[in-house]
């Protein structure tokens, strides 16, 4: 049996995970966010839930600048220090052409991302979420992701990251889930149809 390998991430209604310069349409990633404590304790679910957590270098940036000592801020709520010892705990690899160091439970992977994901998807265990546009599009190019989770945000930017990589052929989905969070968050899950 193979590994499930999931790629979930705030999208814009217009399909972007980023905006040029700009991550503030998603109200942020905490509690205090216009989706509110609902989505944010989603997300942290997610995050215990998962055996393994797949890289790409800036999003291991963003996250590994915040997340390893979140717990420890003056104010910091409980479920920022939930989701905090959660992500410290989860196994990571994060894949980067440039050699650094990586602590937090993680390790990093210099070759081939491909090679590396279809290795890692090969193995028994849990499930496996992939994070990061680069990395990801490279998994989807390869026909490695087997669940597509959006959780969009109604707002407009026009331009940005988007969710989704330019594919040579098409992949059919079925639809597994459907969620509506305050302030008008949708999420949608989808499953790759093999």
């Amino acid at each position: 049996m193979t590994r499930k390998l999931i790629f979930g991430m705030n999208v814009t209604l217009d399909g972007y995970i980023a905006a040029p310069g700009d991550l503030g349409w998603s109200g942020g990633e905490g509690p205090d966010s216009s989706s509110g404590d609902e989505l944010f304790q989603w997300w942290s679910d997610r995050v215990g839930a998962t055996s393994l957590a797949l890289y790409g270098r800036k999003l291991w940036e963003t996250m590994s600048s915040h997340w390893p000592t979140a717990d420890q801020r003056p104010g910091a709520t409980p479920a920022e220090i939930e989701f905090a010892g959660r992500w410290r705990d989860m196994p990571k690899v994060v894949f980067s052409s440039t050699p650094r160091s990586v602590d937090w439970n993680t390790r990093l992977v210099t070759g081939d991302p491909v090679s590396e994901i279809t290795r890692l998807r090969a193995e028994d265990g849990g499930p496996m979420d992939i994070v990061g546009a680069t990395l990801a599009g490279a998994a989807m190019r390869a026909g490695l992701i087997d669940e597509y989770v959006l959780v969009t945000y109604p707002v407009l930017v026009g331009g940005g990251t988007p969710f989704f990589s330019t594919l040579d052929t098409w992949v059919k989905l079925r639809l597994v889930e459907t969620r509506t969070f305050p302030g008008g968050v949708v999420l949608t899950r989808y499953e790759t149809r093999r």
